[in-house]
């Protein structure tokens, strides 16, 4: 059994706020620069140049990427060999309070009733999967408002297959049109029940946009969304464009046999997120 101190999850939970918010991650700027590259519209190569601008000032001046820092999300997989010297949820908590202020990070956490702000960005959300070893893996994710208000779930009828997953994806991406702030990610969640396919969905976009699905037969209907969803036309900001997505993340897993739950999580142009393993 390996012992970690609740002290060491602050300390690395604040650094990751912080770098979250203020890094974009290689992955997503190459996929800015190939999108830009790729761009017929000058006012697409305009919006991509400026978000790439906009992601070297982030990183020279330590602001954040977006006045919208997000609603911390995390993922926990934490080894059967691991005990935490603490509480593993108050230490993820107090690590985002740490970051948020220390990072002067904008807290976005309030009573869903009165809106009332709880003032440190916290309580984050928190999900955690108990796997074999000795080490805790912490993914972290800002997630944004804008793009999060445009994220659904529904119970599709089994016959509907992937025909209906398909017509819905493509229609809620058509809806949102430029809410989320495009370019964005779609992470998309395909069965267990009504709340796990949107708690996949939302892991989905923790993956790099430039890889592939292990399976096959996944990766091809990733590609398939990706290139239906990117012939809407939206573009960069919604004005248009080649660029309306810059990748779509299926996860997939078993589901009742009268159900076939879907999620659709969107995520913005600024996919923000970080990892750490102790």
């Amino acid at each position: 059994m390996r012992t970690i101190k609740a002290s060491d999850i602050v300390d690395a939970v604040a650094n990751m706020c912080i770098k979250g918010n203020t890094e974009l991650p290689d992955d997503v700027r190459n996929s800015l620069e190939k999108a830009m590259a790729a761009e017929d519209s000058p006012s697409a190569k305009e919006v991509l140049r400026q978000l790439l601008e906009n992601a070297d000032l982030s990183l020279k001046t330590k602001l954040p990427l977006c006045q919208d820092c997000g609603l911390g999300v995390f993922f926990v997989e934490m080894g059967d060999q691991v005990f935490v010297e603490g509480n593993l949820t108050e230490a993820i908590n107090e690590g985002t309070r740490k970051g948020y202020a220390d990072g002067y990070l904008r807290k976005s956490a309030c009573d869903p009733l009165t809106r009332a702000n709880t003032g440190d960005g916290t309580p984050a959300v928190i999900h955690v999967d108990i796997v074999p070893g000795d080490k805790l893996k912490i993914t972290y994710m800002a997630k944004g408002g804008g793009a999060e208000n445009m994220s659904r779930v529904t119970m599709l009828a089994p016959a509907q297959g992937w025909k209906g997953i398909k017509e819905f994806v493509v229609k809620r991406v058509a809806e949102a049109g430029p809410n989320p702030c495009p370019p964005t990610v779609i992470g998309i969640g395909i069965g267990g029940t009504f709340d796990h396919a949107a708690k996949i969905a939302k892991r989905a976009l923790t993956r790099k946009l430039d890889d592939t699905h292990p399976d096959s037969k996944v990766a091809e209907l990733e590609k398939e969304l990706y290139e239906a969803i990117n012939k809407l036309g939206i573009g960069p900001m919604g004005l248009g464009g080649k660029t309306t997505v810059l990748g779509v993340k299926i996860a997939m897993e078993p589901c009742h046999l009268a159900s076939l739950p879907l999620a659709v999580n969107v995520q913005c142009h600024s996919q923000r997120h970080e990892e750490v393993i102790l």
